[in-house]
């Protein structure tokens, strides 16, 4: 039977730890209803970007509006096989809801996995969850779940996670990979086939959402996963942006996160990697100039390997002459390269829709990152199972 999984919302919870996982066990196959106290579906809850960047303390901005599914009001934990609380802001707040504290513990009686990440400990700590038991967060929590008795594990890198019973937790966005993977197995999933390396093409101002979740996504099956950039190294970042839909006749643009290059562009092997993904955003107006980046994606599109782009990456396919005879969609805004490149335009109606021609899986925008990375996955023939 499918398995489905409850994710506890609130505003200015973090914006990566909302979707991320969100979108991410969707594509597993996972049904995941998003709730938050005074809220209903259809709702919007306000994200936050948390990121260190050499302060004493991480920054904030505002991040994407994400979409509650289900009405806190009408959650039942017996129709739930786990939990997931993300972090930022909100669970300094929730941690004071005594409905959602009680939703917690009900959660915790049953024993049904709970994967809390970061600031989301808060929560933890006020249902008496932690008493005797292994965990870790973001450092900064780290006094109140002592004084609630937890067994403290210090995260030598952002990217800790620690496991104990029913119980897992993560240091911030980082440990995404290790998170998901072992809430995944909690659940009673195994991964299968995802022995598979594959490559990204970033820019700066990429869409945040559109790299960052399939990246981690595909992380988190167990994949090894490169990031290039043009022109820049492993370590370096690439500034991204928020596009979102806001009321306006175009979407609109923020700040995001600063993303992680983890390979250098200069003498990239492309030969030994199995599948490409394109994000969109911004970055690919220029990186279609780049003949470099042409010649890169040409080999992945000739040698018949699978290329997956999504919203405006289609940019890039379209300068690199491989959409002739294809069938595509993108973000709309995109269609006159589709089509000037020879494709057959397939219309993104509702917006995330995405499709698969032979190798090629093409996504109109970040909403559709479940069916987009799901379709990889199927190229891949990398399977989730429950």
């Amino acid at each position: 039977m499918a398995k489905k999984v409850l994710l506890l919302c609130g505003d200015y919870a973090e914006d990566y730890e909302v979707m991320v996982p969100f979108q991410a066990l969707q594509a597993y196959g996972v049904a995941v209803d998003a709730a938050c106290p005074g809220k209903k579906a259809g709702d919007v809850c306000r994200t936050a970007v948390h990121q260190v960047s050499g302060h004493q303390t991480y920054s904030e901005s505002r991040g994407h509006n994400f979409m509650l599914n289900a009405s806190f009001g009408e959650i039942e934990v017996s129709k739930y096989d786990g939990l997931v609380i993300p972090g930022g802001r909100a669970p300094e707040y929730l941690a004071m809801n005594e409905s959602v504290v009680e939703l917690v513990k009900k959660f915790s009686d049953s024993a049904k996995p709970i994967a809390s990440v970061c600031h989301g400990q808060l929560i933890l700590a006020a249902a008496n969850l932690v008493k005797d038991r292994k965990c870790t967060a973001y450092p900064p929590v780290k006094p109140a779940l002592i004084a609630a008795g937890a067994h403290w594990i210090e995260p030598e890198t952002m990217s800790k996670c620690v496991s104990d019973g029913n119980l897992i937790t993560g240091a911030t966005y980082d440990s995404h990979p290790e998170f998901i993977r072992l809430f995944v197995e909690a659940l009673g999933g195994s991964i299968t086939g995802s022995d598979k390396r594959i490559l990204f093409i970033c820019g700066d101002y990429m869409e945040d959402y559109e790299v960052m979740v399939p990246f981690q996504s595909l992380q988190a099956l167990g994949c090894h996963v490169d990031a290039v950039c043009p022109k820049k190294g492993a370590g370096e970042k690439c500034p991204t942006a928020i596009h979102d839909f806001e009321g306006d006749q175009t979407y609109s643009e923020k700040p995001g996160h600063d993303f992680t290059l983890t390979a250098s562009f200069e003498g990239l092997d492309a030969s030994i990697y199995d599948a490409l993904v394109i994000p969109g955003g911004r970055a690919p107006e220029y990186l279609a100039l780049d003949e470099e980046v042409i010649t890169l994606v040409k080999k992945f599109m000739n040698g018949g390997k699978p290329v997956a782009s999504i919203c405006h990456g289609q940019q890039i396919l379209s300068a690199a002459g491989v959409l002739k005879g294809k069938k595509c969609t993108a973000y709309p805004a995109v269609k006159l390269n589709v089509v000037l490149g020879g494709a057959t335009w397939l219309e993104p109606d509702p917006i995330d829709r995405c499709f698969t021609d032979g190798n090629l899986v093409t996504g109109a925008a970040w909403p559709g990152h479940p069916e987009f990375i799901s379709q990889l996955m199927a190229l891949l023939g990398i399977k989730v199972s429950f």
